[in-house]
């Protein structure tokens, strides 16, 4: 797995909770389709798919402000970036 876009479904979900999106608009964002993004967000660990719809959707995220937690002991996780004023 390429380690610049593992993510897991949980953390797509989760980031969109942050950021107050639906799956339509992190879909529009990152250039694929709703059933694409309901897949990876499905997936039992790490997101599924192709490997460039993968670091789309990251993409799109962290673009937003979504910073990736790597696993340290207590799994993969995300938060929102501190918003400089």
């Amino acid at each position: 797995m390429d380690q610049t876009s593992a993510i897991t479904g949980r953390q797509i979900a989760a980031a969109r909770t942050l950021l107050g999106i639906s799956q339509a608009e992190l879909a529009v964002s990152a250039r694929i389709s709703i059933p694409t993004l309901k897949r990876m967000e499905a997936s039992d660990g790490y997101a599924t798919g192709m490997i460039n719809n993968v670091a789309a959707v990251r993409s799109a995220l962290e673009t937003a402000g979504i910073l990736f937690i790597d696993p340290n002991g207590n799994g993969p996780g995300v938060r929102l970036r501190d918003r400089q004023p």
